[in-house]
């Protein structure tokens, strides 16, 4: 099988919200991917916060859509390169108002779109290899590890990772 060929993909994190695309006014559209190899999930580590929790990040305007922003926020804090296996859908924003305040004091409320992906390279530095560290999961642990953050675990419930 012949190996596919990455898009080139930058050493720095974007960083900012000036690019960002909103769905409505406070309200950012969020890509995020959920890796699956075999029966594991990737998972990154916050730097915002501690803890566990899949790729994800704001499409911005240059993108053309939120599944290339799903690859790009998993090459910036996770290291891999990826391909769309699927989609996952629309998932709506399911934190308080006192938990999204945990995150900044602009901290907007998010509409996410989950992709499956699949794992076409794994590098040993990334962009954000410095505050981030990524490990491979079963369902189960994941599960554990995200259940103080439902949007997120709505993803992962939605994927076809094996559940057992």
């Amino acid at each position: 099988m012949a190996q596919e060929k990455q898009p080139e993909r930058s050493m720095e994190a974007r960083v900012g919200r000036d690019n960002q695309r909103f769905a409505k006014l406070d309200m950012d559209l969020i890509g995020g991917s959920l890796t699956r190899s075999l029966d594991t999930v990737l998972k990154e580590n916050s730097s915002s916060r501690k803890g566990w929790v899949l790729p994800k990040g704001g499409w911005e305007a240059d993108e053309p859509s939120e599944a290339e922003a799903a690859c790009r926020e998993a090459w910036e804090e996770a290291g891999i390169h990826s391909a769309i296996e699927k989609d996952l859908g629309f998932v709506d924003e399911k934190r308080t108002d006192e938990q999204i305040k945990k995150g900044g004091p602009h901290a907007p409320r998010a509409l996410y779109r989950w992709f499956e992906v699949r794992v076409t390279k794994e590098e040993e530095t990334w962009p954000e290899a410095h505050k981030r560290s990524r490990m491979w999961m079963s369902y189960a642990e994941a599960r554990s590890r995200l259940a103080d953050r439902p949007e997120l675990l709505e993803a992962l419930e939605r994927s076809s990772i094996k559940k057992t």
